[in-house]
């Protein structure tokens, strides 16, 4: 048989199979909606996953690719702390002083002093924001982070020397209190504390539309301490020379095992992690999420795959006349199963096409109605979701085809 012949076959049989599904619009509809939801949740989900992803990823990399982050328990996305993580002794300000004297790969190290259950409240006049953070850093603190000063300047040695009351408010401090006014110079007041407005902050990139460190109003560290002298938590951040930062980790956790009389056989009784580790952490969480997906979206495919295999078999059964005038006229049995197969696997396209384009819709309304949560349709997605609904066609066409194709065509044309 030729190349166009054979297409021809293609071509006659896929225009008999939308011919019947023209003329079952509604049947046709019901038997695919398992397919239908199950491509719906693949690109629906899929789309606010990848968006998730991209913002996370955003925001971890504004830290910096150079950036180690130091605590008593390991930074990051923390969903249960053993009782000897919980009862750890805090890190100290001497700590960080000799990962920065005594760490020759790591270029800059700030402190910050902060105690996170106690949110501040900040204000102006008669402007009030609730729910801030005040935090004590070192001078080296904010370039370390990646916190760009758009107003005014940053504290600096004298400032935290002499422990002034002066501060570096985030912008949505900023926004909240002074709105178009200029903060800096203006005396505001944190937690019935006066400080002066010496620098604002550039808006961070935000994860599900919120960053604490918007809400931040940063004072030099021993003006911190001089207000809360009871405080005894204490974060490091340290930035590796380029290049060097598996050496830096490792001067760094060679010093704090020196410091906190780690044994050699004893585990690190302290944490750090990176802004690539942090990432890794979150793919792991999201490729859980995704396999949920999956399984969601198996459910709901093999439901419509044992519906279109249940209506394919029942039009094998209506159409069992039909069969038996294609074969008495020479139809081949590969025509006979050409013929179901691309019906079944049309039908199940149909419902994949239907369900890319729902999911479509879905992850614009996420982006309309709930702009702080992004919705990003990957490639991947309406492609994996059209190939595998037509696979189930396929799949579950199979039988129904083969049925058809071995009908003996006289007990067909005798068939009432």
């Amino acid at each position: 048989m030729s190349a166009s012949s054979g297409r021809g076959h293609v071509r006659e049989n896929l225009s008999l199979a939308l011919e019947t599904l023209r003329s079952h619009k509604f049947r046709s509809f019901l038997t695919v909606l398992g397919v239908l939801i199950g491509v719906t949740t693949l690109v629906g989900v899929a789309s606010v996953i990848s968006g998730l992803d991209n913002q996370f990823t955003a925001v971890a990399d504004e830290f910096g690719t150079r950036s180690i982050f130091i605590f008593k328990w390991t930074p990051g996305i923390n969903f249960h702390l053993t009782r000897e993580e919980r009862l750890r002794k805090p890190l100290t300000y001497d700590d960080g002083m000799a990962i920065r004297d005594q760490c020759p790969d790591v270029e800059a190290v700030g402190v910050q002093a902060v105690n996170w259950g106690n949110p501040a409240v900040v204000k102006y006049r008669n402007a009030e924001m609730l729910g801030g953070q005040l935090v004590g850093e070192t001078p080296d603190a904010m370039r370390v982070g990646n916190t760009n000063v758009a107003e005014g300047r940053s504290f600096n040695e004298a400032d935290d020397l002499h422990r002034r009351n002066v501060a570096v408010i985030g912008a949505d401090v900023t926004q909240r209190l002074f709105g178009n006014l200029d903060p800096i110079g203006k005396t505001i007041l944190v937690n019935g504390t006066p400080i002066q407005v010496i620098g604002a902050a550039a808006k961070h990139k935000s994860f599900l539309g919120d960053t604490g460190r918007d809400r931040t109003v940063a004072i030099p560290y021993w003006t911190y301490m001089k207000l809360y002298p009871q405080t005894r938590e204490n974060f490091i951040l340290a930035e590796a020379y380029p290049g060097r930062m598996t050496q830096a980790i490792d001067e760094i956790v060679g010093v704090l095992r020196i410091r906190r009389h780690v044994k050699p056989w004893q585990k690190n009784n302290f944490g750090y992690s990176t802004a690539e580790s942090i990432i890794s952490q979150w793919h792991q969480i999201t490729g859980m999420i995704g396999l949920v997906l999956v399984v969601i979206s198996s459910i709901g495919l093999m439901v419509g795959g044992i519906g279109v295999m249940n209506i394919m078999l029942v039009s094998v059964t209506e159409r069992t006349r039909e069969i038996g005038v294609r074969k008495a006229i020479g139809a081949r049995r590969s025509d006979i199963t050409w013929q179901f197969l691309l019906e079944a696997m049309t039908l199940t396209g149909g419902g994949g096409l239907l369900g890319v384009a729902v999911g479509y819709f879905m992850s614009f309304s996420v982006r309309i109605l709930v702009p702080s949560v992004p919705s990003a349709v990957p490639l991947w997605a309406p492609i994996v979701g059209f190939v595998v609904a037509v696979s189930i066609g396929l799949f579950f066409g199979m039988w129904p085809a083969l049925k058809a194709a071995r009908l003996d065509p006289i007990v067909a044309l005798r068939y009432e």
